[in-house]
Order: structure tokens, then C-alpha cells, then sequence
């Protein structure tokens, strides 16, 4: 982990966001993939208007699975996919067409980084990065743009565990 500076220092925040990006690995292919969603358009009969496919490492999930908890440092990538909606044989299909964009979640578990940037706490960092952006995020507050979808799953460590049937015993 890079060397931050002193309590004070109003470098610390650019430091701490530079421990939140898109992973430079090919997450796509080399990851486990933990689960995903979809997220239904406003009318049913279009099908779904996004999906969420959510990755981690290998190692990430070995040691969940082990623990029940994730590890400080975990890296957990979502892609969020517009859809294109179609009849097929099997009925209406849903599918990913395009990247809008990817949120990535990196773990705090001793808080460490919590009070030190407005991408930091609840035991987690925050961003949301734009279609293909990997490094500059538009995330400015974890807890007015990411914690009202988060809440629900509070009890869950803030991530939607019921969808990610790997993590299961």
C-alpha cells in the first residue's frame, strides 16, 4: 500500500482516491464472477433496462468463503451494462449491449480510511467510473451517491450477498 501522508495533509484525500480504480487485470476473464442483476425498465414489458455483473478475485472469494467476511483490501468490480430487450424461443430476453459504466468497491476493514475521504467508510471505498473510464471517478460523496442504494443490505456488509451464489457455503 502507498505511504500516506500525515493526518493534516490535504494530499491524503487524492491519496486515498488513487487506491480506488478500475483493476489494470483483465477482471472479465481472470476474476471469479460472483452474480448478477437486472434492473427492469420502468415498463415490465421492455424487459431490463440495466445489468449488474459484479467480479472478484480468486482470492477474495476463497477467503469470504473461509470467513464469512471479506478481507481488508478486497476489490469488488461491478459492470453495469445497458440492455437490449428481445423475443427469442424462450420469451423475452434481456441482454448486455453496452458498458455505462463500472462501480468499484475496495475494503476498509479496520476503517482506516473512513473521515479521511468523502470516498471512504462504512468499512468500504467508493467510486463509480464512467463507459470505459478506469481512473477518474465521478463519485464525489460514498454517502449521497452510493449509500441510498447500499442501505438495504446494511446487514450484508452493504453488498448484496443474496445474488452472489459463490459466496455461499
Amino acid at each position: 500500500m502507498a505511504q500516506l501522508a500525515p493526518e493534516n495533509d490535504p494530499a491524503i484525500p487524492l491519496a486515498l482516491e488513487r487506491l480506488l480504480h478500475v483493476p489494470a487485470a483483465n477482471y472479465r476473464r481472470d476474476w471469479v464472477l460472483l452474480g448478477s442483476f437486472s434492473v427492469r425498465a420502468d415498463d415490465p414489458d421492455e424487459g431490463a433496462k440495466e445489468l449488474h455483473v459484479v467480479y472478484a478475485s480468486g482470492e477474495t472469494v476463497d477467503s469470504y468463503r473461509e470467513t464469512g467476511a471479506f478481507p481488508d483490501g478486497a476489490v469488488l468490480v461491478k459492470d453495469v451494462f445497458a440492455t437490449k430487450t428481445e423475443t427469442l424461443t424462450t420469451g423475452l430476453a434481456s441482454y448486455a449491449d453496452s458498458l455505462k459504466g463500472r462501480f468499484v468497491m475496495v475494503k476498509d476493514t479496520s476503517g482506516k480510511h473512513a473521515g479521511r475521504s468523502p470516498l471512504w467508510g462504512d468499512g468500504w471505498g467508493w467510486a463509480f467510473y464512467e463507459g470505459g473510464e478506469a481512473e477518474k471517478t465521478v463519485t464525489t460523496d460514498y454517502r449521497k451517491d452510493c449509500l441510498g442504494c447500499h442501505e438495504p443490505a446494511r446487514k450484508q456488509d452493504l453488498i448484496y450477498l443474496r445474488g452472489y451464489p459463490v459466496l455461499r457455503p
